[in-house]
């Protein structure tokens, strides 16, 4: 049950990031670079979770401050549209559920106007 709590409080986390995008007018279907940050109890699970991601081409993974507080920092080139966003980042939380770590959302620059 544990599972479909955290699915559930990402869903709703996921849609408060958006409204407050949306008011800062981005365009949720152009393509940009979006960060997600899983935080790890050690740095050997940091390790592992950046390389499974990364042999797997789930995103670009990279371990991070293996020293103090471990984590892996995964992007993932995507648009941000709300069902895209939910399944990127539901799937993100499953890995954190799989390898005992902590979800810390994600993040992304605002995309107004096509370049």
């Amino acid at each position: 049950m544990a599972l479909v709590e955290t699915l559930m409080e990402t869903a709703v986390a996921d849609v408060e990031l958006l409204r407050k995008l949306d008011t800062q007018g981005d365009r949720f279907s152009i393509p940009r670079n979006v960060d997600f940050l899983l935080r790890c109890p050690t740095t050997e699970k940091a390790e592992i979770v950046a390389s499974f991601i990364n042999e797997c081409q789930y995103g670009v993974a990279t371990a991070q401050d293996l020293e103090t507080t471990p984590s892996v920092l995964v992007v993932v080139h995507m648009p941000i549209e709300q069902h895209v966003l939910h399944a990127v980042s539901g799937f993100m939380a499953c890995v954190c559920e799989l390898y005992g770590l902590d979800y810390d959302g994600w993040g992304c620059a605002v995309q107004s106007e096509r370049t």
